[in-house]
């Protein structure tokens, strides 16, 4: 069994689609290089930090341990430092001596010898404290070729207030590195999550930001394919009646009034698909302006054709605060539906009957009738029977939401439907004065 086919997006479609895509990768990418830049921040002053860390440590371990050196009789004393906890467990501590002609010696070790470093290494960092008189920083490797860090802090002879050593600190650049990883990899996932959250979130934005565009696209694939099935009726009758007349021996008089309702019958179809258009892309306003309704109503009677349906009014003085023009396109719509579909055992005729009751408009009919379940059905686009598209009674229910009113349906007594259209009442004089200069802005 061949799969059936999924239908095509027209191109303005697929142009929204591409574009929402874009703005969500756009999105993500700012997310991405914002995060990057951040994380690379963190870690690379967290790096420092710990480096500084370290040295600070080295730097305190040397200090204690060059301030236990001493002179006795001429000779270095070292007995302090044995004892110190400055000169146990890592940082290593070494103090070399400085002789005379010669390269300094190490005279003495600390208990935890974690680093083999080779001594011209050390000898070469205690040379550069004694020259400069003070701490100094440089980097190392032990004999495995392991990088390392070395300090040393000069000490100074009792006698002679002459530089006599260096107390040299060995440190491990692998120090706190597991804390250093463990954020790395923390920031990496926490990245990667936020990330994916960005892409969500800029994927939803982005859909409602681009929300007023496609409601914009489907109002107007929704308008021109109303607009093509509504026209094509009117369209073939008049063409079929100008074939048929062009070789008909009467010529084109004996068909002119048909041509003349398919005319009407076009007319009406444009100006209904207008006002839709108007209240969909709310581009219209709604002048609320104290209107006699039964007035209005009787005109749009009068304008009926004649033949093929009875009509009976019954009117009562009414006045509603609504917008004429498009009071009168409901009431039409109203009217040419009860005409289509109300008629009942007189299959040519349809007997109508309009009342206007305060503001509310009746306009029942002898047809089949309507269950009141059916009307959102019936309001749907190409939901009507009968070969209507739903346009007509959906364009009266946005109407009558304009005016703060409804349309319903129920059961007429002996058969039939009526349809209900009630407007907002007339405003007291304080209420329109208090009002005045105020519009009432249509929204689909």
């Amino acid at each position: 069994m061949a799969k059936p086919l999924r239908p095509r997006r027209s191109p303005a479609r697929r142009r929204l689609h591409r574009l929402r895509l874009r703005l969500t990768a756009a999105y993500t990418l700012i997310t991405v290089v914002g995060l990057a830049c951040l994380s690379w921040l963190v870690i690379r002053t967290d790096d420092r930090a710990r480096l500084d860390a370290e040295y600070d440590e080295m730097r305190r371990r040397a200090s204690v341990a060059a301030s236990l050196v001493y002179y006795e009789d001429g000779r270095i004393r070292l007995d302090g430092l044995d004892d110190d906890e400055a000169t146990s467990g890592t940082p290593q501590v070494l103090v070399l001596e400085a002789r005379p002609g010669g390269d300094p010696v190490i005279v003495f070790r600390g208990r935890t010898a974690q680093f083999a470093v080779p001594a011209g290494a050390l000898r070469a960092a205690a040379l550069s404290a004694m020259d400069d008189k003070g701490p100094v920083r440089a980097e190392a490797r032990d004999r495995a070729g392991e990088a390392v860090h070395v300090l040393a802090v000069p000490f100074y002879h009792d006698a002679t207030d002459e530089v006599a050593g260096a107390a040299v600190a060995v440190g491990d650049p692998e120090r706190g590195a597991a804390e250093h990883r463990s954020l790395v990899l923390s920031l990496v996932v926490g990245a990667g999550a936020l990330t994916a959250l960005a892409a969500l979130t800029g994927h939803v934005l982005s859909a409602r930001s681009m929300r007023p565009a496609w409601e914009a696209l489907e109002q107007q694939e929704r308008l021109l394919a109303d607009a093509a099935h509504e026209l094509r009726t009117p369209v073939a009758v008049m063409r079929g009646s100008v074939e048929v007349a062009a070789g008909a021996p009467g010529g084109l008089e004996a068909h002119l009034p048909r041509i003349r309702r398919a005319a009407d019958r076009m007319a009406d179809v444009v100006e209904n698909l207008l006002t839709r258009g108007r209240l969909e892309a709310a581009v219209d306003v709604v002048r609320a302006e104290p209107l006699r309704l039964d007035q209005l109503v009787e005109e749009v009677c009068a304008e009926l054709p004649e033949g093929g349906h009875g009509l009976e009014s019954r009117w009562e003085e009414s006045v509603v605060e609504a917008d004429a023009a498009l009071v009168r396109v409901a009431v039409r719509n109203l009217l040419d539906n009860a005409v289509r579909h109300g008629r009942g055992p007189a299959p040519d005729r349809a007997e109508l009957l309009v009342t206007v009751r305060g503001p509310e408009v009746w306009v029942a009919d002898r047809g089949p009738g309507v269950d009141p379940a059916r009307l959102p059905e019936l309001m749907e686009r190409f939901g009507s029977p009968g070969g209507g598209t739903g346009i007509g009674l959906s364009l009266v229910r946005r109407i009558a939401e304009a005016h703060r009113g409804s349309l319903t349906v129920r059961a007429r007594p002996g058969g039939g439907a009526e349809f209900v259209l009630r407007l907002a009442p007339a405003r007291s004089r304080r209420e329109r004065r208090r009002g005045a200069g105020r519009t009432l802005t249509i929204r689909s």
